[in-house]
C-alpha cells in the first residue's frame, strides 16, 4: 500500500511542486490538498491520509493550531509534517511541541522531501535530529514544568534512559539496536515503552520532552 498524503499549503505553486515530486514515486499517493488549516480536519476524516505535509504559516489557521485541533479532535490522527521556508523558525519548534512529527524546508530537494514523507510514514527514525536539537537549544525551556513532570511520572528504567538518549540522536530501531547489541525487537519493545511512559505519541514528542525536561542537553 502506497503512504498517502494530504498538501496544506496556501501558495498554489507549493502545492504543485510537492504533487510533483511526490507522485513520481511508485510507493507515495498524494490524495488531497488545502489552502489553509481550516480545512484540514474535514478532509483528514474523510481521506484518511498517512501524512499531512502543512505549511506552518497560512492566513486562517496555521500550522500550529491545525497541529493541535487534528490531535484534538481527530481518532487515530496522521502524522504531519510542517513546511517551513526558514529552519530556525520558532514557529516550526512550537508545531512540534503541538505534536508535529517533523518538518521540512521549501527549498529541500526533491529526494529530501520523498525521504522525510517515507521516514515520518515508518515513525522509526527522526526528522532531522540535528536541526531539532538546535531549535531546542533555541527556543526550548530545559526546566519546563510539565516535561520535567512527565519524565519524574515516567520512572525509566536505566535501558530504557539510554534508549531514549540514542532516540535523541535520531538512531532508528536497527542502529539502537546495534549500538546496545541486541535484537530489534527488543529496542521496538523499549521504545514503545518510553513512549507509553511519558504519554508521547511519538519519538519526536519523546525527544521534545527529553530536551524540554532537561534530560538531555540540545547544545
Amino acid at each position: 500500500m502506497p503512504v498517502t498524503v494530504l498538501l496544506v499549503d496556501d501558495e498554489p505553486l507549493v502545492r504543485a511542486g510537492l504533487r510533483a515530486v511526490l507522485e513520481a514515486q511508485d510507493d507515495i499517493e498524494v490524495v488531497g490538498e488545502a489552502a489553509d488549516g481550516a480545512a484540514v480536519i474535514p478532509l483528514v476524516r474523510e481521506l484518511r491520509p498517512d501524512v499531512v505535509a502543512m505549511d506552518v504559516r497560512m492566513p486562517l489557521l496555521d500550522g500550529i493550531e491545525t497541529t493541535r485541533a487534528v490531535l484534538r479532535t481527530v481518532a487515530e490522527p496522521p502524522k504531519i509534517v510542517v513546511i517551513t521556508t526558514f529552519e530556525n523558525d520558532e514557529y516550526v519548534y512550537e508545531a512540534l511541541r503541538a505534536g508535529a512529527d517533523g518538518f521540512l524546508l521549501k527549498r529541500a530537494r526533491p529526494a529530501e522531501i520523498v525521504h522525510a514523507v517515507r521516514l515520518v510514514a515508518a515513525g522509526e527514525s527522526l526528522l532531522f535530529p540535528a536541526s531539532v536539537r538546535q531549535l531546542a537549544a533555541r527556543y526550548g525551556d530545559g526546566g519546563n514544568r510539565a516535561a520535567r513532570a512527565a519524565l519524574e511520572r515516567a520512572r525509566l528504567t536505566e535501558r530504557e534512559a539510554e534508549v531514549l538518549r540514542l532516540m535523541t540522536r535520531g538512531l532508528s530501531n536497527a542502529e539502537i539496536a546495534a549500538r546496545l547489541v541486541v535484537g530489534t525487537e527488543t529496542v521496538k519493545s523499549h521504545v514503545s515503552a518510553v513512549l507509553a511512559k511519558l504519554g508521547a505519541r511519538d519519538r519526536t514528542q519523546a525527544v521534545i520532552t527529553a530536551y524540554e525536561s532537561g534530560f538531555v542537553a540540545p547544545g
